[in-house]
């Protein structure tokens, strides 16, 4: 247990550095740690609840949240995250569409955009349904969806990178409580690993969204990340 509390700090310090909650790192370390799928998916979303809270607090003091550019991105996407939480895919499925997950994460960390763009605010009909889209996703992966919205809003440029950043916290909020009250209503248990790990997430998630809110550049991070997220990735689809 020692070693999962170790590693799900680190992902949470590593991941909210750059806006994000860590559910794809929280996925890894606990397939690889031996968890059930069934554990997996709600602890998951519950770490990511934690420390996206945390992590949309530091950004919104911070000053680089943008509601105009948040709401309509969640607006379907919390009904869609309730769906997806509430679908269960077969194991093999899983491992699957988790080893993809994380193959997309290594990809957004791996690209750098410039930090200083013109933002061009998305219109209402591709904010709409790129929320349903992602938030769809989010559900059936136990993720927050921020590492797709993430990517797809720097490509677009939709915001500024610390802007997209706290965007995509609240987004991973929302959509986490989304799926895991999904989840929840068609499987009652919740697994008791939760306790543990919900320490070291929130202890990470603070110091890492504190540190990227305010003082670090994320570029070595995501390359970092990438690295690791493609490794696992790798091994939950070919092995």
């Amino acid at each position: 247990m020692t070693p999962l509390i170790a590693a799900v700090f680190a992902v949470a310090f590593l991941y909210s550095c750059v806006g994000h909650a860590g559910a794809s790192g929280y996925i890894a370390v606990m397939t690889l740690a031996g968890l059930a799928p069934a554990e997996i998916k709600p602890a998951a979303l519950a770490l990511n609840i934690l420390v996206a809270g945390i992590g949309t607090l530091q950004f919104w003091r911070a000053g680089h949240f943008s509601w105009p550019l948040f709401w309509p991105f969640a607006a379907l996407s919390i009904p869609f995250a309730f769906l997806g939480g509430y679908v269960t895919l077969p194991t093999h499925a899983f491992r699957v569409l988790v080893g993809l997950v994380l193959f997309a994460s290594a990809v957004r960390f791996l690209f750098d955009s410039p930090a200083d763009i013109s933002p061009r605010a998305p219109s209402k009909p591709a904010s709409l349904g790129a929320g349903a889209g992602l938030g769809l996703l989010s559900g059936l992966t136990g993720t927050g969806g921020g590492i797709f919205l993430t990517p797809l809003a720097v490509f677009m440029r939709w915001g500024t990178i610390k802007t997209i950043a706290a965007v995509s916290a609240a987004f991973i909020l929302v959509n986490s409580i989304s799926g895991l009250i999904g989840h929840l209503s068609a499987r009652k248990g919740f697994p008791s690993v939760v306790v543990p790990l919900a320490v070291a997430a929130a202890l990470g998630g603070t110091a890492g969204s504190y540190l990227g809110s305010r003082l670090l550049a994320p570029s070595a991070i995501k390359k970092l990340l990438a690295a690791v997220l493609a490794i696992a990735g790798y091994k939950l689809i070919f092995t």
